[in-house]
């Protein structure tokens, strides 16, 4: 079995077939310091892409283009390379599109490296457009805040469901509060698990995962870029080198004015 994978190794290589690196590191060096970044395992083609072009040196000489303090930094884009000051710039290539990944275990935490997209009305397949990339600065929310946001998106879902499934019986629980917790008990958490299936099951619902509300109540993020974008990677180094850049005087168009250039994306093997 060892001799058989050896050879299929070996096959790829000869036929050049890129083979992916797990856990690889990227240097992103800007003219106000250098940022380091971890790219996850479980976004291959995203990955793969990224460092395939990291490599071509296709976001070397670029710009941040686009920043918004408290929401995130974005650059890479191939029209920003020498573009004049005060120029609109960072429209992307459609010609670098590629398919999403399903990746719900990642999210726009502070430091997420992410893809960014054209609209759904020109994109409808949500594509992320990988000749840019974008970091997020996000900012710190309460955990009420976070409970405030779920009951607002699922409010309509949760009142459909109170409707077929407690309001009905809302009578006979309250008898059998009374006469019978036992079975109100199990009764109550019946109706719960059925509710909350219905929530869950309802396009654009909103529950945090414990983990999501660890991260955005701790070092922040961007919550509402959940599940519209691909995250691939997370910052590791160079967090002041983000609030740095996130805090330039920008242009009408986000584009800082004084230039934030990327001298080099480079993979770190």
């Amino acid at each position: 079995m060892k001799k058989r994978i050896n050879s299929l190794f070996l096959g790829l290589l000869a036929i050049g077939m890129p083979l992916y690196v797990a856990g690889q590191e990227v240097e992103i060096a800007t003219n106000v310091g250098v940022m380091r970044a971890k790219l996850y395992e479980d976004v291959p083609h995203h990955v793969q892409t990224f460092v395939e072009r990291a490599k071509a040196g296709t976001y070397d000489g670029t710009l941040f283009t686009r920043v918004i303090r408290d929401f995130m930094i974005q650059g890479g884009a191939p029209d920003s390379r020498g573009a004049a000051p005060g120029q609109r710039v960072g429209f992307g290539d459609r010609s670098a599109e590629i398919l999403p990944e399903a990746t719900p275990q990642h999210f726009h935490k502070r430091g997420a490296l992410a893809a960014p997209r054209q609209n759904d009305d020109i994109n409808p397949k949500r594509k992320s457009d990988m000749s840019q990339f974008f970091i997020v600065q996000g900012r710190v929310y309460r955990s009420g805040e976070l409970d405030t946001l779920e009951l607002i998106a699922n409010q309509k879902a949760r009142k459909k469901a109170l409707d077929a499934y407690y309001y009905p019986v809302k009578a006979e629980l309250t008898e059998l509060r009374t006469n019978n917790p036992r079975e109100f008990n199990k009764r109550a958490a019946r109706i719960t698990a059925q509710i909350d299936s219905v929530v869950r099951a309802t396009p654009g619902h909103l529950i945090f995962t414990p983990a999501q509300r660890e991260a955005y109540t701790t070092v922040g993020g961007a919550h509402h870029l959940d599940g519209q974008y691909v995250v691939y990677g997370e910052l590791t180094e160079g967090f002041d080198v983000l609030e740095k850049i996130s805090r330039q005087p920008t242009d009408k168009y986000d584009r800082p004015k004084q230039d934030i250039q990327i001298l080099h994306v480079k993979i770190l093997e």
